[in-house]
């Protein structure tokens, strides 16, 4: 008896998202920012990748299959990024020394 190849990808997908949500969860403040940086990190080499790939069709035509998915990973990333260094600049204002008032 074989597995279909959909149902074994898709109970990988939802193990991967219990996994996920679990490391995410147990992670300490303290080292919440340097993975954010690492997040944004690998958000920028994805736009990368998505610019590439919007370039990589055919010049008759703006609107293919490819220069769109690339326009939609290029806004995905963007937000991701932004998000992240502001997640990451709250979290830096955590840890400053807060001036008493007089």
């Amino acid at each position: 008896m074989e597995i279909d190849p959909l149902i074994f990808r898709l109970s990988i997908f939802i193990l991967s998202i219990f996994v996920g949500y679990y490391v995410v969860w147990s992670v300490t403040p303290s080292l919440h920012t340097p993975l954010m940086s690492v997040t944004n990190a690998i958000s920028s080499v994805i736009i990368v990748g998505a610019i590439i790939a919007g370039l990589s069709g055919n010049s008759n035509s703006i609107f293919n299959i490819s220069s769109i998915f690339g326009f939609l990973a290029i806004a995905l990333a963007a937000i991701n990024i932004f998000g992240g260094f502001l997640v990451t600049q709250r979290m830096l204002a955590m840890y400053k020394k807060k001036k008493k008032g007089k």
